[in-house]
């Protein structure tokens, strides 16, 4: 054997005892480790996704929770910052014209067509829903995989595959009201003076403020999602003589704030999200997330993707969105009260009863349980808003980002201040 072939098998030999000294599948895996980091607000980042994930394909998923504003910042400022964003349709409008988000390639996705028609038709059960603001439908095509700008029509490329979406109104104390609640109208009602909270994240809290002025018959927008430097005066002007009268005991900015406000009874009707209502349930006090005859605002996230992603990160993104609409993810979602992209998959990971309890507004034949066990509904109560064709059917309007956002925000920022 000549020199050269004994130096090849030196090496040969030094290199798999150098495996075998590290246990050779752990170093042939840690090359191939994927580590997607995941931005997004906490509301979706839920350690049990991260857990049945990595179970499921050993990818990691490493949460970074901002706030709103801060995750479209990132998306904006620092797009290799990020491998999986989890945002909301209404901040598109910043982020897109940027460039730095990719067209999510719909052929790579698995359940793709069987997405809820809500997002790419703006129906439910084959009717039109209230698109006022930023519907899904108008920012969840792009012309292609590198485009800035939103598709007229639908396309092969979307902005964000949709993760999760609700339809939200009023919260109430129903014991300490004692009579039916029907309109956003009474969220102003005089008779609920310091004892009324409005949520202070100004962009969702003047739709909220501006479903009150409908509901009061003051004035009739065109589009509550993208209101005149005029509207916003009349609908801050509002805000602000009820405030001098005592009506707000609070305007509250945090989930954890909007459930104590309610568990306490100082606030018996608010601005109020599902999970928060839940969570009110969940310590034995009535709290009712109310159906109001003027509908629901409404609201969506979506998981995207940065446009430098590539290579087995890129892979390792979609295959993350492939599993999220697998069903599981989804019915991890339903049981939380809010509701999934694609139904049917997510309808094959619940038992029928729950099925029919959170979708199908049917009283539950037994009792109602979180994905934690915290017991959510007993057997025979409905669901609030009942079934998903009576909730996302009765939506008014979107979530959005207006035109006079800064001339917003600023007049907004008066009525805190009043």
């Amino acid at each position: 054997m000549n020199d050269h072939d004994n130096n090849t098998r030196r090496t040969l030999l030094k290199g798999t005892a150098g495996i075998l000294a590290a246990g050779m599948f752990p170093a042939i895996h840690a090359q191939e480790k994927v580590v997607l980091r995941y931005i997004g607000t906490a509301v979706n980042q839920d350690k049990q996704i991260a857990e049945k994930f990595k179970a499921d394909t050993g990818i990691e998923i490493q949460y970074v929770a901002l706030t709103t504003d801060d995750v479209t910042k990132r998306a904006v400022t620092a797009p290799n910052s990020f491998d999986l964003i989890d945002t909301e349709y209404f901040s598109l409008k910043n982020i897109v014209p940027t460039g730095n988000l990719k067209g999510i390639d719909t052929k790579r996705i698995k359940n793709a067509d069987k997405i809820t028609p809500l997002f790419t038709k703006g129906e439910v059960a084959g009717k039109k829903v209230g698109d006022q603001g930023t519907a899904p439908k108008k920012t969840i095509f792009l012309e292609g995989e590198k485009s800035k700008v939103f598709a007229k029509a639908p396309t092969q490329y979307m902005s964000l595959i949709p993760t999760v979406y609700n339809a939200d109104t009023l919260g109430i104390r129903p014991d300490l009201i004692k009579r039916p609640i029907s309109s956003w109208a009474e969220l102003l009602n005089p008779e609920f003076k310091g004892k009324a909270a409005i949520l202070n994240i100004p962009s969702i809290g003047i739709m909220d403020a501006a479903m009150v002025v409908e509901a009061m018959g003051l004035y009739k927008y065109p589009d509550k999602g993208n209101m005149t430097k005029k509207e916003i005066d009349l609908t801050i002007k509002t805000l602000i003589e009820a405030k001098k009268q005592g009506q707000f005991r609070s305007l509250w900015k945090d989930f954890n704030e909007s459930v104590n406000l309610m568990a306490s009874g100082e606030v018996v009707i608010q601005s109020m999200w599902s999970p928060a209502v839940t969570a009110v349930r969940t310590k034995g006090i009535a709290c009712t997330f109310q159906p109001l005859k003027e509908g629901y605002r409404a609201w969506a996230s979506g998981f995207g993707l940065p446009a430098t992603l590539s290579g087995k990160k890129l892979d390792g993104a979609y295959e993350f969105i492939n599993w999220f609409l697998d069903g599981w993810a989804g019915a991890y979602l339903n049981r939380q009260g809010y509701y999934s992209a694609v139904l049917d998959t997510a309808k094959a990971k619940m038992e029928a009863y729950e099925w029919d309890y959170w979708m199908g507004g049917k009283p539950a034949a037994q009792d109602i349980k979180s994905p934690h066990g915290d017991l959510l509904a007993k057997k025979g109560e409905v669901r609030d808003g009942g079934s998903y064709e009576a909730r996302m059917g009765g939506i008014a309007c979107w979530n959005a980002v207006m035109d006079e956002n800064a001339y917003m925000v600023q007049k907004w920022n008066e009525f805190v201040a009043a």
